[in-house]
């Protein structure tokens, strides 16, 4: 499916080290002429890391997407009535945000988001960046996996040898499935071996 004229909301949550691995994706979305409706947890808004001053990435999120954030309850609620998603994207998806939404806890604007797109019978997609997904949050994962409407882009280990709970998306993979979404299809493999992905090239 072409994404072209779509409008995508992009809700991005506290994963601050995945925020450079993200952010090309928002740009490529943009110019594949999709509509971007960013969307921040009060993380995002408030918190400084190494990775960047609070609101940072949010200030370079909506430059380049021409659209003013939100980033308040009351400001996503009105996505469910006025329906002016065609999906809602999670990216980066913490652990905290995948379990509140596999409890329906919407305690967030990205929450309410999620929410606001699945009443309306519309895919929500999942960028999980968390260090627990093979622990406490592997019961999560699975009762959302088996949710309707719910998608994930495909995901693997990215440390297993030293974070063997850890699991991340595979960001720039978001587009496709984004595709795979809209035609209530998840994208396949699901599962990847991302670690190997991101090993050095050794010498021979």
């Amino acid at each position: 499916m072409d994404l072209r004229g779509k409008t995508i909301g992009f809700a991005v949550t506290g994963s601050h080290c995945t925020y450079a691995e993200v952010f090309p994706v928002v740009e490529r979305l943009v110019s594949m002429g999709v509509t971007v409706v960013p969307i921040f947890s009060n993380s995002v808004m408030s918190v400084a890391t190494r990775f960047g001053e609070a609101g940072q990435w949010a200030e370079k999120i909506e430059q380049v997407t021409g659209q003013k954030g939100i980033t308040t309850i009351p400001e996503a609620e009105p996505l469910g009535p006025s329906k002016r998603l065609d999906c809602l994207v999670i990216a980066p998806c913490t652990g905290s945000t995948l379990s509140r939404l596999a409890n329906a806890n919407t305690d967030s604007p990205v929450l309410m988001a999620a929410k606001s797109t699945l009443r309306n019978d519309r895919p929500v997609i999942l960028a999980i960046s968390t260090n627990d997904g093979l622990g406490l949050n592997l019961f999560n994962l699975a009762k959302l996996i088996n949710t309707k409407n719910i998608f994930f882009v495909p995901f693997g280990q990215d440390a297993p040898h030293v974070k063997m709970n850890s699991l991340v998306a595979q960001m720039r993979l978001i587009p496709e499935t984004c595709q795979a979404a809209l035609e209530k299809k998840q994208l396949q493999p699901l599962l990847i071996e991302r670690w190997r992905e991101e090993r050095p090239p050794t010498a021979p």
